[in-house]
């Protein structure tokens, strides 16, 4: 299947985004990090890829993840390697900057406790990060750990409805199914969901998503103002919303939205970009 990349706003200002939204998980450390350049002409492994970021670090943050990780093979006690688990995630996301590894070593925390509310946080913090993963290698792995995730979930609770639009969510971003893989699985499980309830939000977002990804651009655009009307102050949704007039050709409607969040984001570099777009569009 061809990888596509849901969130189509590129750059710089894609980049911001992902900072302003998940600033904790890819900070200020980040910037200071060279991006894990993955091989796209062999085939993928977290392995591989957690061997290439321990290789970018510091002597001395490589020593510690080495020690810990040393420390979690040998103590295979339960309580042991939950707190190792725990101890490698933080590392990954505090003081590195890599969500990548920090989802990876979250969602073995959440799956050795085995909960409904702790695989669900995991799989839907790595669902609300996917569209701003610009690698199409770690863009799939990641949605197919979330699958996973939201997979054991449904065995707990089949009737969550917010994990059945979740799992949807990660099949629409690229997550295999049994049968390969396909982006329209994903939205005919989050359909089943808002036929049941049409003022179900984050069914509507979803879709919305799944709008872009089939390129029926008008009909993303509805899904996401009624979003919107929804969640006046979800700024994520009203970027979405932006983007999908933008897409749409409704560009006069995406100035509009553009401004809205420009007038209401404090971020002076993440302001800087959206005047560009904006400007961009005007000359357009």
């Amino acid at each position: 299947m061809q990888k596509q990349q849901i969130l189509v706003i590129s750059g710089a200002l894609a980049l911001l985004l992902g900072l302003y939204f998940f600033g904790p998980t890819v900070g200020p450390a980040k910037k200071e990090q060279k991006p894990v350049v993955v091989d796209s002409g062999t085939a993928f492994t977290i392995e591989k890829y957690r061997l290439l970021a321990l290789s970018q670090i510091t002597p001395a943050k490589k020593a510690y993840a080495d020690s810990v990780e040393n420390a979690y093979k040998n103590d295979k006690s339960e309580e042991a390697v939950h707190t190792y688990l725990h101890k490698l995630s933080t590392f990954w996301r505090d003081t590195v900057g890599d969500p990548v590894l920090h989802y990876f070593y979250e969602s073995q925390v959440a799956e050795l406790d085995n909960t409904e509310k702790s695989l669900t946080f995991a799989a839907h913090s790595i669902l609300g990060y996917l569209p701003f993963e610009r690698s199409h290698d770690l863009q799939h792995w990641l949605a197919d750990k979330g699958k996973e995730l939201f997979e054991k979930a449904l065995k707990i609770n089949a009737a969550n409805d917010s994990t059945i639009v979740g799992l949807g969510g990660c099949l629409m971003y690229g997550a295999h199914e049994d049968e390969g893989g396909n982006p329209m699985e994903g939205i005919l499980k989050v359909r089943e969901v808002a036929a049941r309830d049409s003022n179900f939000i984050f069914a509507q977002y979803m879709l919305g998503v799944g709008g872009v990804i089939s390129k029926q651009y008008d009909r993303a655009v509805v899904r996401f103002t009624k979003v919107v009307n929804a969640q006046p102050n979800n700024l994520e949704a009203m970027f979405k919303l932006a983007e999908a007039c933008e897409l749409a050709g409704q560009k006069a409607e995406a100035i509009g939205w553009y401004e809205k969040i420009n007038q209401r984001v404090e971020n002076r570099e993440l302001k800087m970009e959206l005047s560009k777009r904006i400007e961009s569009l005007k000359k357009g």
